[in-house]
């Protein structure tokens, strides 16, 4: 069962930006155009609650996102203007990621079951599970702060709301941005029962990285070979940790003409890429949510692109 999690809304105007916000609705209409979907196949989230992001962002914080208080410095830090339509659109992302993780986990649209899992005929397992958020993957926003064009941690809150209603006990995110996803870390740090892994380059945003349960530096200009020999070395760890649900944040800004990134990954190469998460986390019979994360090519139908090949991918490998 694939969800694909989408709202119009998520083309939010920042003004003159680097972050193209126009990829979304974009991204939308490639699906539909590519035959990959179809209008009806896409599902429009609530914005998160205030009481979910609660549960990750202190609470002076998202009071200063409600009130408008945020100071200049702060919004330097954000490196946006939290306008009430900018905090309600990013509100809607991350409800984006907790309903595309309800249809991953069949809470939102119970997947079918499969024949027995072992000769038992009384134990049934649950299909493999996609869910496919157009959106998400702020893995920059911290629990006091946000930065880096994150304003909430998306990823994090859908973590925090699936253990608060007791439908995982455990999670692994799979971090295949560009930038180390500091703010998820910092978030998770201490928390064995989140695995986190962040490979990235090394010398890129931002400036301190706090440790992930597992981190692999790459070196400026890392191409696809050593990209993905890394990456296949990585996953048998993250998964070993046994997680009940996996995130993946499929950043587009590894690309070789990515505009804020430094490494050489090819769109042939980023299709690889996706092939090696998503069989690895079917192998295991997984749930797996993805996330766009950054993307910011010189050209943003590049973006697009490697974001759609993407979705086909886990499309593909799940048989949807």
């Amino acid at each position: 069962m694939a969800a694909i999690v989408y709202s119009p809304r998520y083309h939010i105007n920042l003004g003159p930006h680097v972050f193209p916000t126009s990829k979304y609705p974009r991204l939308h209409d490639a699906l539909v155009a590519r035959h990959l979907a179809a209008t009806s196949d896409f599902v429009e989230p609530a914005a998160a609650s205030w009481d979910d992001l609660g549960l990750v962002h202190t609470a002076d914080y998202l009071g200063k996102l409600r009130d408008g208080t945020m100071s200049l410095e702060e919004q330097a830090r954000l490196e946006l203007t939290p306008t009430p339509l900018v905090v309600e659109g990013f509100r809607l992302m991350c409800g984006g990621t907790v309903l595309a993780a309800r249809f991953a986990l069949g809470l939102a649209n119970p997947p079918e079951t499969v024949g027995r899992s072992d000769g038992d005929p009384g134990r049934r397992r649950p299909t493999r599970s996609l869910g496919l958020h157009l959106g998400g993957g702020f893995h920059h926003a911290c629990d006091d702060h946000g930065e880096g064009f994150c304003m909430f941690n998306d990823v994090a809150v859908a973590i925090r709301v699936l253990k608060r209603d007791r439908a995982i006990s455990r999670a692994a995110i799979v971090d295949c941005d560009v930038h180390q996803g500091n703010g998820t870390a910092f978030i998770f740090a201490g928390d064995r029962s989140v695995f986190t892994f962040s490979m990235h380059q090394a010398r890129n945003y931002p400036a301190f990285k706090p440790p992930s349960s597992l981190d692999i530096d790459l070196p400026d200009y890392a191409d696809d070979e050593q990209y993905l020999r890394h990456l296949s070395g990585a996953l048998p760890r993250v998964l070993a940790s046994g997680p009940d649900i996996v995130f993946y944040l499929a950043g587009a800004d590894t690309f070789e003409e990515d505009k804020l990134g430094g490494l050489s990954l090819t769109k042939e190469g980023l299709r690889r890429r996706d092939r090696l998460v998503f069989a690895a986390v079917r192998e295991l019979n997984l749930p797996v949510v993805v996330t766009l994360a950054g993307g910011y090519a010189q050209d943003v139908a590049d973006t697009v692109d490697i974001h759609a090949a993407t979705m086909e991918e886990g499309m593909r490998t799940f048989a949807i």
